[in-house]
């Protein structure tokens, strides 16, 4: 295989917390085979195997590899050498269940392909654009010289791929795209590059989640550990596993039992769904107004494409930025699909969430020696 090959065949991977999901993917958007291996242990590579040999048509020319933490140093798709898998190490108190996961991803499959070049593929990657008014803390000064403390943000490859995919369907330059799934972000983009993102030095920070409360005030934090005596791993896991809309509607979190539990009058489930949707609105508000105004809406993640109801609350207020959509078009929308209302100024976009196309780029760029994006 020429490295000038525009046809680099790519296993894409993505481990995880209790999953390892492969895809096999040619130059087109449809993948050769594709597998999600649920629960995964971790170690187990006898079902990589079976997938590579379902993947008829040539051999495996590269593998790419989901990692959500590129760390400060690591800014854009890189190929995996010991020096690389050594630093991935080092991130993984940065975000220790999903980088744990990633790695054993990567040692299984090279156990299976020893000899394939391995991209690791970032979540923080298409945020490293955010300038330093962006992605500073007002913390002290020590602190930050000290600790790699900044505002990262991730769903990376979903917003790249989303903010890619808008300007292929006639996008203007100013784009926020919302990836809205059990976790949820949004991202302010200008002319494809970040400007801006909810999500901070850990995926907690931001919108409300399935199970994760998304930002709240450090100083209840603070108060929970010295008045309410908690431990700081009881916080952590009450904020990350048992808040959200789980915690305000006391259910598991997924949007689609919460919304049967609204139309069933459960008044729990009638909070959960306003403060989802008021906090959904405010961060919209304010990736907007990072980006002096809006031109483009983009929806994608599981609930961002599945939820006409959510897209038809969180943009029925929107009206000052330019933005309505059509009812009718949002409840039929599949797909890519633009729900637009006739004469509204700004699009609204749905956008099917295409993470393994996004690595696949990155990784053939990886391999080329060229950027993944211009």
């Amino acid at each position: 295989m020429s490295m000038d090959d525009p046809e680099i065949r790519v296993l894409v991977v993505n481990a995880g917390s209790s999953t390892l999901k492969l895809a096999v993917l040619d130059d087109g958007s449809t993948p050769v085979v594709e597998r999600t291996i649920d629960p995964w242990d971790g170690e187990d590579t006898s079902e990589i195997g079976e997938v590579l040999a379902a993947a008829t048509g040539g051999p495996i020319d590269a593998v790419g590899h989901r990692v959500v933490h590129g760390g400060p140093d690591l800014r854009q798709a890189v190929l995996i050498d010991d020096e690389v898998a050594a630093r991935l190490q080092e991130l993984v108190e940065l975000a220790p269940l999903h980088q744990a996961r990633s790695l054993q991803g990567i040692s299984a499959v090279r156990r299976v392909l020893p000899s394939t070049p391995a991209v690791a593929c970032f979540d923080t990657t298409f945020h490293t654009t955010l300038a330093a008014a962006a992605s500073t803390y007002a913390v002290p000064e020590a602190w930050r010289d000290r600790w790699p403390i900044r505002r990262y943000g991730f769903h990376g490859l979903s917003h790249a791929y989303a903010v890619g995919r808008a300007g292929e369907l006639g996008a203007g330059p100013r784009v926020v795209s919302c990836h809205l799934g059990s976790g949820a972000s949004l991202c302010a983009s200008r002319d494809g590059r970040a400007v801006d993102t909810t999500m901070g030095f850990t995926p907690l920070e931001g919108l409300v989640m399935a199970t994760r409360s998304g930002t709240v005030d450090p100083g209840l934090v603070l108060w929970l550990v010295r008045v309410g005596g908690l431990a700081a791993e009881e916080v952590e896991q009450g904020l990350e596993n048992r808040a959200g809309l789980a915690g305000l509607g006391g259910g598991s979190g997924d949007m689609r039992e919460l919304l049967a539990a609204v139309d069933d009058g459960d008044d729990r489930a009638m909070l959960a769904l306003d403060v989802y949707v008021h906090r959904l609105r405010r961060e919209l508000g304010a990736m907007s107004g990072v980006l002096s105004g809006l031109d483009v809406l983009v929806f994608t993640g599981g609930i961002g494409e599945g939820s006409a109801v959510v897209r038809a609350r969180a943009t029925a207020e929107l009206g000052y930025l330019g933005v309505a959509i059509d009812p009718a078009a949002n409840q039929a929308a599949s797909g890519d699909a633009d729900i637009t209302a006739s004469g509204a100024p700004a699009r609204t976009l749905v956008v099917t969430a295409r993470e393994d196309l996004e690595i696949a780029h990155q990784t053939r760029a990886a391999i080329r020696g060229g950027p993944a994006r211009s």
